[in-house]
């Protein structure tokens, strides 16, 4: 999933001048394909449906990665992100991969993730034409606690019924194959170009133990730490230009900065980070 970025000063850049960590802005951003029933930290009810909770860098400063929450009651389209050699032939910094940690699914919930068997560009361009491409696309089961990393490539989409937290580049580069009839564009020939047609390698899913601190991902661009407690030993040795701290349960403080669960904190190095009054967080931490 997209959201741009309007910020233009690097993250390390402006880290060092203030030389502090930092709370992020949250935003509600609504879309129909959202829920109005929300977590209570994030208020419950709503007026609108809310798809996504972002958060918003102070102005000047442009994080490396994007973390977020998704609702979702709808279908989302079909689509496919480049890596960052094919976004820098678009004249773009990098391209976009991401990773989904369930939070709550419904029953019959399901995520479309790569394909259910290994196909031609041209067979799957036929069945984009043909209003076919669902059926080419895996759509597997999901529930809390399920982890899928996301790479450049991969074909994908979201189905209705789940809450998730989104770790991605942050890029707004984002190619849709199939909307399900909505009025929006599509991208056909560019998401051909960097799309993978084969089924998806289940070596990136991870059934998570929720009560263990655990590294989660380990990708080329970022890795996502699962941390439980007091446990700093899980972060050290990681060399990072900017880490981004989604607590759970408890608080995670970066310079005299309480995080909260349903907040989203920014600082550069993990010694910033105190775990003294966590409980469970999501930790990310950028590669590149």
């Amino acid at each position: 999933m997209s959201r741009k970025a309007d910020w233009n000063i690097p993250v390390s850049v402006e880290a060092e001048r203030c030389g502090t960590g930092m709370k992020l802005k949250q935003k509600n951003v609504a879309k129909p394909w959202g829920q109005m029933s929300l977590p209570k930290i994030f208020g419950g009810k709503q007026k609108d449906k809310i798809g996504e909770i972002w958060f918003q860098p102070p102005k000047g400063i442009t994080p490396k990665l994007l973390s977020k929450y998704l609702f979702t009651s709808e279908k989302l389209s079909i689509q496919v992100h480049p890596n960052d050699r094919q976004a820098r032939r678009k004249g773009l910094p990098n391209g976009k991969e991401e990773c989904w940690y369930i939070l709550e699914a419904a029953p019959d919930a399901v995520l479309g993730i790569g394909l259910t068997k290994k196909v031609s560009a041209t067979k799957l361009h036929a069945a984009v034409a043909c209003g076919q491409i669902e059926g080419l696309i895996d759509w597997k089961r999901v529930k809390s606690g399920d982890l899928y990393y996301i790479p450049a490539g991969t074909i994908h989409a979201i189905g209705p019924g789940i809450q998730l937290i989104e770790v991605q580049q942050n890029s707004d580069i984002t190619y849709r194959l199939y909307d399900y009839g909505r009025p929006r564009d599509l991208h056909l020939e560019d998401a051909l170009s960097v799309a993978t047609f084969a089924p998806y390698d289940m070596k990136n899913y991870q059934d998570i133990v929720t009560d263990k601190s655990v590294q989660l991902i380990e990708g080329p661009c970022f890795k996502l730490f699962q941390v439980i407690g007091d446990d700093p030993n899980i972060l050290k040795g990681t060399s990072a230009g900017e880490w981004q701290i989604l607590p759970l349960e408890g608080k995670v403080t970066t310079r005299g900065k309480a995080i909260a669960a349903g907040e989203c904190g920014l600082c550069t190095t993990a010694s910033e980070i105190d775990l003294s009054k966590n409980i469970k967080s999501l930790i990310a931490c950028s590669l590149n």
